[in-house]
């Protein structure tokens, strides 16, 4: 089978790697994926983008990428998607017109329910299998939708949980994210903090980044241990300050107490609170407060993430709490997805 796929996020092509392992069959893929899974079109690096603004920037770009994709998708038996709806979703419509009858699947679905409820029948009528990855995902959707909850793809990567915590904090891990404007925001708090805390620090950076760049992005980290293994060290350590995005959901899952911190630019935070009424952005908190009215971990954001905010949130911390959300949090979730969603493109 030839599958056409779009997976322009790095974590997305770690969920692509777990999917693969899961054919039975012979799966050839072509499109947009990490060139560790074979020949893409384009380098993922170049499709980097933070925030609304930055997408504005390359919209023409991806356009002319979309237009790329809808005609490689001449030589598909079926089209997988996964995540990044900003692009995703306008690809998605464009192939249904052009080929009625070539079946879509979605994969990590595009969160309408929290932005744009409109958009659901769309999704609805355009995709032939919604895979959702979020436990009250479908009831959003009407009963004859063609979604369903596949579990959750991070149970597939992530295999050791914690079941207690150290009396005492000794192993601080920091993640101040994968993009480098991220990374340039917050890594100056984190050194201040690195300095405050009477800790082991490990700083977690991607292994793609070049000497050079880690030199640019992360200033003077001499003296704190670096690692390139997330799930390992956030098992590892006692705490942690994480970067919002999948990470923090990591964290959550693993059971590692930690505050999400986030610098957005001020016009996407804008868009997000006011147009989108976003009320938090880790998605173990918007979990959690569907399932059980609550957050499991605190969030600072903007101009709340400074050293002296995030050190008294630090020494307040209830971690027995956080540990025992954890668990419920994972039998939430009940699974991980690749499976499921290996069949549903099979079948």
């Amino acid at each position: 089978m030839k599958l056409l796929v779009s997976a322009l996020e790095h974590s997305a092509n770690i969920h692509l790697t777990s999917l693969i392992k899961e054919f039975t069959t012979e799966i050839e893929l072509i499109g947009i994926f990490d060139k560790n899974l074979g020949n893409p079109i384009v380098d993922l690096q170049s499709l980097a983008i933070m925030g609304i603004v930055d997408a504005l920037k390359k919209l023409r770009y991806f356009f002319k990428l979309a237009n790329e994709m809808v005609e490689l998708a001449k030589e598909a038996d079926k089209v997988l998607l996964i995540d990044s709806s900003g692009f995703n979703l306008p690809l998605a419509k464009k192939l249904k017109k052009r080929y009625p009858d070539k079946e879509i699947i979605y994969y990590i679905l595009p969160q309408a329910w929290a932005w744009k409820k409109k958009r659901i029948p769309v999704l609805a009528r355009t995709i032939d299998k919604l895979a959702s990855i979020l436990p009250f995902e479908p009831s959003y959707y009407n009963a004859d939708a063609p979604i369903e909850y596949v579990g959750h793809p991070l149970l597939d990567q992530i295999t050791e949980f914690k079941t207690s915590l150290n009396a005492n904090v000794k192993d601080v891990a920091f993640m101040p994210g994968s993009r480098k404007g991220e990374i340039k925001k917050l890594m100056p708090i984190y050194l201040e903090l690195i300095q405050e805390l009477e800790c082991r620090a490990t700083l977690i950076i991607p292994k793609h980044f070049s000497q050079e760049e880690v030199s640019y992005l992360y200033g003077d980290i001499s003296g704190i241990t670096i690692s390139h293994d997330a799930h390992k060290t956030l098992l590892a350590s006692d705490f942690a300050f994480i970067c919002s995005g999948t990470a923090t959901l990591e964290a959550s899952i693993i059971g590692l107490p930690f505050i999400l911190t986030y610098i957005a630019k001020p016009l996407d935070f804008f868009i997000g609170t006011k147009i989108f009424n976003i009320t938090y952005v880790g998605l173990a908190n918007i979990m959690f407060q569907k399932f059980k009215g609550t957050t499991i971990h605190p969030e600072y954001l903007q101009n709340m993430v400074t050293k002296e905010n995030l050190i008294k949130c630090y020494k307040e911390y209830d971690r027995g709490v956080f540990l025992k959300h954890s668990l419920e949090l994972r039998k939430y979730l009940k699974h991980g997805s690749s499976k499921r969603v290996a069949e549903l493109i099979i079948d």
